[in-house]
This record gives structure tokens, sequence and C-alpha cells, in this order.
């Protein structure tokens, strides 16, 4: 395998965490320039139905058209993936300009169903203005997502990473320096600080294709004389490219969705659900939910997006040269990375939810709770992001569809009755048994149309668990003791035993790792050629 896949999952993973740690570092002053979690709330109110809509102008098209041109390009048919990257751009503007008006226009009546048809901290219309500054991203980032799979395809993942960066980057610049100059300049309210933040995605898409098309032009004589190796036996036409298309990307759409998804029954159920338990304005406990534990708990899976960004096209080279070892290998390979990085990222979190939610916001007896239930969920995600991922490589994606709607009634069916008895935690429980129920379903179609075992994996598993137990017991032994002379109420105290906690932890986890083999065992090659290149450096 695998130096393809360790490489090219390395190069989306350095861009994807690069993108969101940005993604997550941004919150702290943006936090402190608009003022709580009020305005966090009202900020996710007009993110999260953005995020569904982009997803489905771009249906899917990133892993979709890494997907075909890789399959296309296996069998050396170069010239039906540039058929296709180039009628992409014409259907990107289509749909991505058709989101923009069906978002704008509806904009009121979403605002509508979010606050429960009542006014809260904020007016439906005041929501329906952010709803409407955000909805312009939507013209730009469809170029994006089919420029990403294009370049995914030919198994180049440099692009896509530095277009995620500079994207996050720009993107971040805008919000912050607009969202102050409304509020402590221009003495602006909250709600225009917000729309200028959120139409901040529209300048991040706008840096982000510029980036992609620098690359493109820089390799077009490279993608150029593939082309003249085309074999030229397989003309597809463009009704029977975009069927099959179609048939990739919509359950690429609702992988991509399914955290959107996730909050959207949070943002229509919430407020109702404690509205029936005395709760008036629960606008603070829903920017929690929403906002602030949710930025915290996505950073492990942005793990999870880069594997099932690289895994897509691996696997389904493989399995169209029906090499089924290799694609063993492949997904044996997948699940040891992802959990040895997963888990003890979660359990640390989950470990020392108090000050880290201390650092990005301020002290929350109700923010520690709800990260504190909610940290162990970025594993389920992380796990249904390659599942679902691995089912697009193997041609199973439609239970892909069938395990998140499943999970998403789960989710539906809980979410109110577990809110009432658990208020805010109840929305994560709710969560997390939906998402556990989708990986269950994959796992089982994964085992049956591949033939495919989790048994060689179990000696990792255990081994990862076992670690992370005895990283637990130092870390909350470490926590303990400190928290004697030390408070999680102030930002440097709680700085301090962050690092100390988890530098110890990290510590304890690879110490183990390496002692045992397990780490040679999971990083194999990869890792022996990083320890001889920091002998040499010594030297």
């Amino acid at each position: 395998m695998s130096s393809n896949l360790i490489r090219g999952t390395f190069i989306l993973t350095l861009g994807t965490f690069i993108s969101k740690f940005l993604g997550l570092f941004y919150v702290i002053p943006f936090y402190s320039i608009i003022g709580g979690e009020d305005a966090a709330a009202l900020y996710s109110y007009g993110y999260v139905p953005y995020t569904i809509f982009i997803s489905i102008a771009t249906a899917g098209i990133p892993l979709a058209v890494s997907k075909y041109i890789a399959k296309y390009n296996a069998i050396e048919e170069y010239a039906v993936g540039r058929k296709l990257f180039k009628s992409g751009l014409v259907i990107m503007l289509l749909t991505g300009f058709a989101a923009f008006l069906i978002m704008y226009t509806f904009a009121p009546f979403l605002a509508s169903l979010s606050l429960n048809g009542k006014e809260t901290t904020y007016t439906i219309e005041e929501v329906a203005t952010v709803m409407r500054a955000v909805s312009f991203a939507l013209i730009i980032v469809p170029f994006m997502s089919v420029t990403r799979g294009f370049f995914q395809g030919h198994q180049s993942m440099g692009p896509s990473a530095v277009s995620q960066v500079v994207e996050q980057i720009a993107r971040i610049i805008f919000l912050l320096g607009g969202a102050y100059i409304v509020i402590h300049v221009m003495n602006g309210s909250v709600v225009t600080a917000i729309s200028v933040a959120t139409f901040a995605a529209f300048i991040g898409a706008v840096f982000g294709l510029i980036v992609l098309y620098v690359y493109f032009f820089k390799r077009k004589k490279h993608l150029d004389k593939l082309l003249e190796k085309d074999k030229g036996q397989t003309d597809v036409s463009l009704f029977s490219m975009y069927a099959e298309i179609v048939v990739y990307a919509i359950p690429f759409i609702f992988v991509g969705i399914a955290i959107p998804l996730y909050q959207l029954v949070d943002q229509l159920t919430f407020a109702k659900a404690m509205n029936t338990i005395g709760v008036e304005k629960p606008d603070t406990a829903f920017g929690i939910l929403n906002f602030s534990t949710q930025k915290l708990v996505i950073i492990p899976v942005s793990l999870a997006t880069a594997f099932a960004m690289t895994l897509v096209p691996m696997v389904t080279s493989s399995f169209v040269k029906k090499d089924m070892a290799a694609v063993k290998q492949q997904l044996n390979k997948t699940f040891e990375v992802l959990l040895f990085l997963t888990v003890p990222a979660a359990v640390g979190m989950m470990l020392l939810a108090e000050p880290l939610y201390t650092i990005f916001y301020d002290y929350s007896e109700l923010g520690t709770d709800v990260l504190r239930v909610y940290a162990p969920v970025a594993i389920l995600f992380a796990l249904f992001s390659v599942t679902a991922a691995i089912l697009q490589g193997i041609n199973e994606q439609r239970f892909t569809v069938l395990s998140l709607l499943t999970g998403l009634l789960v989710k539906l069916s809980l979410n109110i009755p577990l809110i009432k008895l658990f208020e805010t935690e109840g929305a994560v429980y709710a969560t997390a048994l939906g998402y556990l129920t989708s990986i269950l379903i994959n796992i089982v179609v994964i085992r049956v149309y591949a033939s495919y075992s989790l048994r060689p994996l179990a000696k990792k598993m255990g081994q990862i668990a076992a670690f992370n137990g005895v990283m637990a017991i130092v870390v909350i032994a470490l926590y303990g003791i400190l928290s004697l002379v030390l408070s999680t109420e102030t930002d440097g105290s709680a700085l301090l035993m962050i690092f100390i906690c988890a530098g110890a932890g990290a510590l304890v986890y690879f110490a183990l790792s390496e002692k045992s083999g397990l780490l040679a065992d999971v990083f194999g090659t990869r890792l022996d050629g990083i320890k001889r290149k920091l002998r040499l450096k010594k030297a």
C-alpha cells in the first residue's frame, strides 16, 4: 500500500488539520469580539443551513469526481476525466447559483423554523439577515469542489491541502477584521458583525479558488502528457457520465452533510424541547451545543475527513483491478491509523474539558459538562466518515444513504425526549446513538460485500484501548494534583494544566506504543524513514 495512501493522507491530513486548527483558534478572538454564547448561537443559526446548502450545491463533487477519474485513470482512459472536469465547471456554476437563490429567498422561512416561530434573543429578521450574508459563498465554492476532485482523482493531494489552508486564512482575516471594525470602530450591532463574519466564507472561497487554478496551470503540461497516453478505447457520453456521477454523488452528499443535518435537527427541536421544561431563552445553551463545543470536538474528525478523501480513489482503483488483498490491506491500515490518533485525542479532550473550554471561551460549568460528554462522539464522527468512504470505494454507496437516514431517524426520535431528561447533554446522547447505529450498519455491509473482518485488528485495538487507559490514569492523577494549586477558571492556569497533563499523557501513550511495537506496526516504513532523517540531523 501503502506508501501512496499514507503519503496522500499525510498531505491532506496536514492541510486539513491546519485548516481546522485555524478554524478552532479564531474563535478565541472572535468570541471576545462578539461577546458570548448568544452571539455564537446567531452565527450557528446562519452557518448550519449554509453547510447543508453547500453540500447539496456541490453534489459531493470532490469525492465523486476523484472516484470517477481514478476509475478511468486506472485503465488509462485519461480523456474521460478531463471531459468530466470541463463540463463539471459549467454544472457547478448552475447548481451553485441555484443554491444561492434558494437560500437567499427562503432565509426568512428557515429563520422562523430555527426559532420555533418565536423571537428569542434575536428576531426572525435578524437571523434571516445572517443567512443571506453567508449564502453568497454558494456561488464560488462549487468551482473549488470540482477542481479539488480533479486533483484528488489524479492522487495529487497538495493542491487541495494548500487551497484549504489559504481559504481558511483569508476567511479568518476578513471575519475577525470585519467583526472588529463593525463593533469597535463603527459601533455597529452584533447582527451586522455576525453578517460580516458569515460573508467571510465568500471571501475565503475566492482565495481558495485562485490557489487551485494557479496549481492547475502550473501542472497543465504534465496533465496534457497523460492525455497523450490515453488509450481512447472508451467513449463516455455526458449523459452516462453524469448518470454515473449522480450515483456516486448522492451518498457523498449525505456523508458531507451528516454533521450539519444532526445540527439542523438540534436547531429545529432544541428550543421547543427546552421551552417545554421551562427554559424560556435557550440561546446560550444552543450556542454551547452547536458552536462552542462543536468547534472543539470536530478537530479530531479532520483526520477522518482526510482519510475519506484519499481512501476512495485508492480503494476504487484496487477494487476495479479486483485486487481484494490490496483493498483489505488498505482498510486495515486506515482503521489502525485512525483509531491510533483519534481515540487519545477524544479521551484527552474529555478529561481536560474544563481548562480547554476556559482557554477557548470563558469558564462555564455548562460548557464543560457538554464538552466532556461530546468529546467521545468525535470517535463516532470519524468512524462514520471512514466507513462511509469504504462503501463508496467498493461500490455499495446505496447503503451509505440507508445508514445515515436510519441514524437520523434515531436522532429525531430520541432528541426531544433526551433533551427533556438531560437538557443540553440529551442532544449529545441522541447524536451519539444515531451515529452508532449508522456505523454498525456500515460495518455489517463492509463485512458482507468486501468479505472484510475486523478480527485482524483486534490485538491492535486492544493495545490502543489499554494504552489509553494508562494515559487516562496518568492525566487524572496529574489533574487532581494540579487542581490543588491551580484554578481552571483563569486562562493562564488552565493553559498550564493542559500543557502539563496533555504533554504527560501524550508522552506515556507514545512511549507505550513505541515499546510494544504498536507504533511501528501502525506506521511501518514511513516511521523508519522519519527516524533515519532525525538521526542524520542529529549527526
